[in-house]
């Protein structure tokens, strides 16, 4: 059965590990990020920022499979 994509999908302890990895990678580009002098490009690439947790963090949840190049051996 296809999963629903506005059901709550709860993470496998797997998954938990990539949405922290994903979560300390963009903690860390933000934070450079917001050395840059303030502007609009500075808030639209902090704001694509975010869009790019959220869907990288659906992206593990809902397909649940690691990509054989990201598995760790």
């Amino acid at each position: 059965m296809e999963k629903h994509p506005f059901e709550y999908q709860a993470p496998t302890p797997e998954m938990v590990e990539q949405i922290t990895e994903v979560r300390e990678g963009c903690k860390a580009l933000y934070e450079i990020l917001c050395k840059l002098p303030s502007s609009r490009q500075r808030s639209l690439a902090i704001t694509s920022l975010e869009e790019v947790s959220m869907w990288a963090n659906k992206g593990i949840v809902f397909e649940g499979a690691v990509p054989p190049h990201l598995q760790q051996t």
